[in-house]
């Protein structure tokens, strides 16, 4: 956690405090209590220092594991098995404890938490422009060292699948199953084939996803269409990995494009346009630089080349149709946004990078690669090749 950012950043807020409820499925409450607690708990910031309420079953390793100044549980308030109303009592005797007499709360906070504290007198204002988020998005060394790792093991899988695709047979005339069809051991290479590869990897290298996409042929012209059934020969695969490391929570992210056999002319044309499109939204990439300029660089090349994009069309359903890239850390999707209107960049920021284009007549094609914003440009995590033929 950067505490100097967070301080400057809270320092700010018309308000005594900051104040969460929630698991550590928000990333917002990992990152400011630094606690897994499975279930809801409550942290609080003020005057600097970060104080975590939690359950008596969550205290002993709360007091071990959590980035906090103070950690307190219910028994501390006279509370452990009562009923909502002194559950919320409990609450606010927490906050007044430590001087607060109003807090801020981020926009999708519970109502019911901020309205019970507003009838025990103390003041709740909504942060809607959630700073923590935005004090997320600067990641610490630490922090990129984690992405890194989760890289690596993003890259792993990514291996294990394109392997698989490389080995797999092409269905003829004499088979079974309809011609052009991949095979593996005789039977149908499918997208949950695939994904199961992918999955069975990232477990072994510490990392987990609830889902991931290998999608072929025309699901491939859907950016989020996790794909199904049987793969094809002569037809892009986009597969999108975007693993979290068990053991830190951080998040990697990386998607390539497959063709077993022989990819048609458009495709093949869809291919290298795209990797245009990739290296000059890279060369955009700097401190100073917007994530409007990295996303014009990539939509530049497309509309150069007379696709559409949203920026040329925004009702398009084909061609470059959605954002060039997002930050990423303890969620998969967070800022800065590489997109038209898109905020400054800065040293620090971890981004993707992916251009695309899609049409269900032709399929999809997706590159996309993981850096992070340095003093003087940006570094590339992501150390897996470009290829288009296996």
């Amino acid at each position: 956690m950067n505490r100097t950012r967070l301080d400057e950043t809270l320092a700010d807020l018309d308000a005594d405090g900051y104040l969460l409820d929630a698991s550590q499925d928000d990333a917002n409450q990992l990152y400011l209590s630094g606690f897994t607690g499975p279930d809801p708990f409550l942290t609080l910031y003020a005057d600097g220092d970060i104080h975590v309420l939690v359950s008596g079953l969550e205290y002993g390793r709360a007091k071990s594991e959590a980035a906090a100044d103070t950690v307190e549980r219910h028994a501390d308030y006279d509370y452990e098995y009562g009923g909502r109303e002194e559950r919320y009592d409990m609450y606010a005797e927490f906050v007044r404890e430590k001087g607060v007499e109003s807090v801020s709360m981020p926009p999708r906070g519970p109502v019911g938490t901020a309205d019970a504290m507003r009838e025990r007198g103390i003041d709740v204002g909504v942060d809607g422009d959630d700073l923590l988020r935005e004090v997320r998005a600067v990641k610490t060394d630490e922090e990129i060292d984690a992405i890194r790792e989760a890289q690596r093991a993003n890259e792993a899988a990514m291996r294990a699948a394109e392997e698989l695709l490389a080995s797999a047979d092409v269905a003829g005339e004499s088979d079974d199953v309809e011609t052009g069809t991949l095979l593996a051991d005789g039977e149908p290479l499918t997208s949950e084939r695939v994904a199961e590869e992918i999955e069975v990897t990232l477990l072994r290298h510490g990392c987990a996803l609830d889902e991931t996409i290998v999608a072929g042929g025309a699901q491939a012209a859907d950016p989020h269409d996790r794909g199904s059934g049987p793969l094809r020969a002569n037809e892009a695969v986009i597969v999108d990995i975007f693993p979290r490391s068990k053991a830190t929570k951080y998040n990697a992210d990386m998607t390539r494009t497959f063709c077993v056999g022989e990819p048609p002319a458009a495709l093949r044309e869809w291919y290298e346009l795209t990797e245009r499109a990739l290296a000059a939204a890279l060369d955009a990439v700097e401190p100073g630089a917007t994530g409007g300029d990295v996303h014009a660089a990539a939509c530049e090349v497309y509309e150069d080349a007379g696709e559409p994009t949203f920026r040329t069309d925004p009702e398009t359903e084909t061609g470059f149709i959605h954002s060039t890239g997002h930050g990423i850390g303890l969620d998969v999707h967070e800022s800065p946004r590489l997109a038209s209107g898109g905020g400054e960049l800065e040293p620090g920021h971890v981004i993707t990078v992916e251009p695309g284009l899609y049409d269900p007549a032709v399929g999809g094609v997706r590159i996309e690669d993981l850096v992070v914003v340095t003093d003087d440009g940006y570094e590339n995590l992501t150390e897996y090749p470009v290829a288009f033929e296996v």
